[in-house]
């Protein structure tokens, strides 16, 4: 059982402060975050391979590929945060470039937003995008067989709920289909979000608490994964991540825990751009290994 479960029986105004990720800055460093993401992710259109394939035909969801090359190469799907009803793949773009010089390619996924439909059914969008990649990747650059994930926020949620067990055979994907992983800041324990002010739009009961909560669906089989989230995050985040770590390493499996110095949770995401930064090298030591 996680430990972060029992925040749910904390006092809602704590869990309010300790998850309110937009308030531990100021609105201006929010603006220009996302500027950036935005800004940064059009730069990235000379390095656009393949854009607006759609991956799930019942959503119509799509999926745009960057840096692919002559030879199929490994991919990192980037899953977008923004507590599940804001942002999209056009704001996701802006590691393509730093990816691409060590020869990795990048996708970024759409998935339809809260409350217009369920997080149930963006997890399944999300599962859907992995199981599209396994299946077709090879038509668009892609090695299916090596293929990593990773996101931020809510973003990071969806990236456990990827690593978490039990869904694979209705997608007809192996269990091993993700190699490794890069959540940034992510949510793991649905228990305390779903008594705090993201229930407003997001709607969780109980039971989807436990079946969408990456912290209590530890797979049987895990891959590796670099757990990141930023110095200036508010608490509730640092503990997801730290939980997260540890039940990871729990299970056998390995996992390292970084704390992303002089960062906040909103441009933390921002050091994949860089190739310098403890983020990217984390990252492509994750895909390409050590060497």
């Amino acid at each position: 059982m996680s430990a972060l479960a029992k925040e749910a029986d904390w006092p809602r105004e704590v869990l309010d402060r300790d998850y309110s990720a937009r308030a531990s800055v100021t609105m201006e460093v929010f603006d220009a975050a996302m500027r950036h993401y935005r800004r940064r992710s059009l730069e990235m259109q000379g390095h656009a391979s393949h854009l607006d394939l759609v991956y799930d035909a019942g959503s119509g969801q799509t999926i745009d590929i960057y840096g692919t090359g002559p030879e199929p190469r490994p991919v990192f799907v980037f899953i977008h945060g923004g507590y599940w009803r804001m942002l999209s793949k056009h704001d996701s773009a802006f590691m393509a470039a730093m990816l691409a010089r060590h020869g990795i390619a990048t996708a970024v996924v759409d998935y339809r937003l809260a409350p217009e439909v369920t997080l149930e059914e963006i997890v399944r969008e999300v599962r859907a995008a992995i199981g599209f990649l396994w299946k077709n990747g090879d038509r668009y650059g892609i090695d299916p067989e090596r293929i990593h994930v990773g996101g931020s926020s809510a973003g990071g949620h969806l990236t456990g709920v990827v690593l978490s067990g039990g869904w694979h055979e209705e997608f007809g994907v192996p269990e091993n289909v993700v190699k490794s992983a890069l959540p940034i800041s992510g949510l793991f324990d649905l228990a305390p979000i779903a008594k705090s002010f993201v229930q407003d739009w997001i709607k969780l009961d109980d039971a989807m608490v436990e079946r969408l909560s990456p912290a209590t669906n530890i797979p049987a089989k895990g891959c590796p994964i670099v757990v990141a989230y930023a110095d200036g995050e508010p608490a509730g985040f640092k503990r997801q991540s730290t939980e997260y770590d540890r039940l990871w390493r729990e299970a056998g499996f390995p996992s390292r825990l970084i704390e992303v110095a002089s960062r906040n949770h909103f441009d933390v995401l921002l050091d994949l751009a860089s190739d310098g930064s403890v983020l990217s090298r984390a990252l492509v030591q994750l895909i390409n290994g050590p060497g």
